[in-house]
């Protein structure tokens, strides 16, 4: 299959990564979008011009099947449901964080349709689903891959393989890890530096320019943080999800994984403290241990 003007596409599941996708991917071919909320699909055609289906089988005759899910258990169901209803060679590419051993059975049953699976996780957040800017990590057949590719480019700027199946999730989890990890350390490190009265911009000034930044110094905490924003891009419970997958991931290579075992517990903990917050709002529950607030000091 090589894609062309006249390739249908569909689309499953608009949530905040999810309608932009979808939006970008409307501009440039003809797309189906379908989510569990009717109104939330039939919203989506009325503003960017895709055609909303009422029934998941109205977009069986798509050649290209995208979903953005919040877990592969989602996925997996659609793909029960939906799979004996598509056409051999038609690609799914599932942009879901789920489990790469969730992937690999949602292969294996797509498989058995004739149907490709790639697991393309992404990264780069709503501006970046926004701006077609998406980093996207791919596991799966290089075939399949390179079949789909220009409609990859629809939503993102870098396209990665990563290797076979299950592959790009495994990323995706460690990669969200690593957001975990550093946001919890700069809040950790800015707060005790605010208690003992440094500005947190001086203090972010200097680490701009110094070994310790990270997208949570140089993006994250100044952008959403020091003005107390807090907008809801990405849910600290998929944060928490994210970071127990990577600790099966590494689990599963034997790797002893101290540090992201308390992060995991961090993680988790706060996202049952701050049920329906943000991820970066996992900084409130280092300022409130701490008595500090990151905006507190000019």
């Amino acid at each position: 299959m090589q894609p062309n003007e006249t390739t249908q596409v569909a689309f499953l599941g608009l949530g905040a990564m999810g309608r932009p996708m979808a939006a970008n991917l409307a501009a440039r071919w003809p797309t189906t979008v379908w989510n569990r909320t009717t109104s939330v699909a039939e919203a989506h055609a009325a503003e960017h011009g895709s055609r909303a289906a009422l029934e998941l089988a109205e977009v069986a005759g798509a050649q290209v099947v995208c979903t953005c899910l919040p877990t592969d258990v989602e996925v997996a169901a659609l793909a029960t449901a939906l799979g004996p209803q598509l056409a051999p060679g038609t690609v799914w590419i599932d942009h879901t964080s789920g489990d790469p051993a969730g992937a690999r059975d949602v292969a294996a049953l797509l498989a058995g349709y004739d149907v490709g699976y790639l697991d393309a996780p992404v990264s780069g957040g709503t501006d970046g689903a926004h701006r077609g800017a998406l980093t996207v990590m791919v596991g799966g057949d290089a075939e399949d891959l390179a079949a789909v590719t220009p409609v990859l480019d629809a939503v993102a700027a870098r396209v990665v393989h990563v290797g076979d199946v299950g592959a790009g999730m495994a990323v995706k989890a460690v990669n969200n890890a690593l957001l975990a990890t550093s946001l919890w350390a700069a809040a950790e490190g800015l707060t005790a530096l605010a208690a003992q009265g440094v500005a947190p911009q001086a203090a972010l000034e200097v680490i701009a320019g110094s070994t310790g930044r990270s997208f949570a110094t140089e993006t994250l905490i100044p952008d959403r943080v020091l003005d107390r924003s807090f907008p809801h891009t990405f849910a600290l419970a998929l944060l928490a999800k994210d970071v127990r997958l990577a600790g099966s991931v590494l689990a599963g290579a034997e790797v002893d994984a101290p540090v992201l075992h308390l992060i995991e517990q961090l993680t988790s903990a706060a996202a049952v403290e701050l049920e329906g917050a943000d991820h970066v709002e996992l900084v409130r529950v280092v300022e409130r241990a701490v008595g500090v607030e990151l905006s507190s000091l000019e």
